[in-house]
């Protein structure tokens, strides 16, 4: 009697454990902690863009000798600099574990904003779980490159949008000066809420002070260098359109081959008409970027509601970033928290679908990167038919938001939505 008394009192204490507050920081411990030690320690080099490259930008200005973005262009917006400075705050020896720390606060000030600060709710309990899982199955990468800064801004500024437009326009607006990808979410937040002229008069008013900043500064035209470095990258390997070649590869084409680009530090192909492809990522972009912005704009006149628009509004714009891109480094994969974790946090049953398929992206882009990265560089068959697979998992994320974003156009739910 006594054993089964304490089972049925344990039972509903681990279900209250799990389901609170103290269950999930453990668990951002837990998390965390592992990321930072396979950074450091795993196979493959992943934190090797900060203490390689990071590092030595970071030590160059530090010695005055060259500023990245305004003595010389850059491949990363102004502030992207920011970070990079903060890490050597330990010394150059502590690097790396320096910067694990700043993502892992940034990323702490995320999670406290998403679990809030009233009774948790099941909707902001299961987000929360999800990015927790989402960053395990994404792996090292998660924390080991710039983009890792940008994810909390990002996060924050959508789970404010509703309630703080302004708030979330700055938010948006400062992760998209360290790294562009943001910006697409200010466009949908510009879309979907009826205080558009407010946000985008805030991100204008935001980015014109930081280039009068950096012109101060002296940078000059540097400050405009990323468009121009990222326009004129080749065609990377990880790039979607990139299987095409590496399956020519795989076939045994021996005019196709990967070469190692040491002015931007990435692997690239090389072969017929790969050049034509990568030229054209920038149009094909363009015309899906406006094809998503007028299905948002086409569910907005017809009274959508703002929680049924955004979430998939901003997943899809990302997703076509991904898709139509010429890089296409693992690390554009952590982007996809930030509209999954909004979109559940809204509606998690809706966001079910997209939510598994963010989370299997994660996974094969960890078994890819960074353990086994040497196989895809020899176009290995198995490698080559994950990356295809990955890409099949962002179309498919591609056509559930553009579906989602079509009935959100169609039919109005007169559900509410959470606060």
């Amino acid at each position: 009697m006594t054993d089964g008394g304490t089972e049925a009192t344990s039972a509903p204490r681990l279900r209250r454990f799990v389901r609170g507050r103290a269950a999930l920081w453990a668990a951002f411990i837990v998390v965390h902690l592992a990321l930072s030690l396979l950074n450091l320690y795993a196979q493959g080099y992943p934190l090797g863009d900060v203490t390689g490259v990071y590092l030595r930008w970071a030590e160059s200005a530090a010695q005055g000798w060259v500023r990245m973005g305004i003595d010389t262009p850059w491949v990363y917006p102004i502030l992207a600099f920011v970070p990079m400075t903060l890490a050597l705050a330990f010394g150059a020896a502590w690097y790396g574990q320096a910067w694990l720390l700043l993502m892992t606060v940034l990323d702490a000030v995320a999670f406290s904003i998403l679990l809030g600060t009233a009774r948790l709710s099941r909707t902001r309990r299961i987000a929360a779980w999800w990015w927790l899982a989402f960053l395990a199955l994404l792996g090292p990468i998660a924390l080991g490159r710039i983009d890792a800064v940008t994810v909390p801004f990002a996060m924050v500024g959508l789970l404010m949008a509703a309630g703080r437009p302004r708030v979330a326009s700055v938010l948006l607006t400062v992760g998209a000066w360290v790294k562009v990808w943001p910006a697409a979410l200010i466009a949908a937040l510009v879309i979907a809420s009826r205080r558009r002229r407010e946000v985008l008069g805030i991100a204008v008013a935001l980015s014109i002070g930081i280039l009068i900043v950096s012109l101060f500064a002296g940078s000059g035209l540097n400050a405009f260098g990323f468009i121009e470095e990222q326009a004129g990258r080749g065609l990377q390997i990880e790039a979607p359109i990139a299987v095409a070649w590496l399956w020519q590869m795989v076939a045994g084409a021996e005019d196709v081959r990967i070469v190692y680009a040491r002015d931007i530090l990435t692997f690239q192909i090389d072969g017929p008409g790969a050049d034509a492809a990568a030229a054209l990522t920038t149009p094909v972009m363009a015309l899906g970027v406006a094809a998503v912005v007028l299905l948002g704009i086409r569910a907005v006149r017809r009274g959508a509601a703002f929680g049924r628009v955004l979430p998939p509004l901003a997943l899809a714009f990302l997703v076509v970033l991904m898709l139509a891109n010429k890089v296409g480094s693992p690390q554009f994969v952590a982007w996809l928290a930030a509209p999954v974790v909004l979109g559940l946090v809204y509606r998690p049953a809706r966001f079910a679908v997209p939510a598994l398929l963010a989370a299997a992206v994660a996974l094969f882009t960890q078994v890819i990167y960074p353990y086994w990265y040497g196989w895809l560089l020899v176009a290995d068959p198995a490698f080559v038919f994950l990356l295809t697979v990955k890409v099949a998992l962002l179309v498919a994320l591609l056509v559930w938001a553009v579906r989602a974003l079509w009935q959100a156009g169609t039919r109005r739910d007169a559900a509410p939505l959470p606060t």
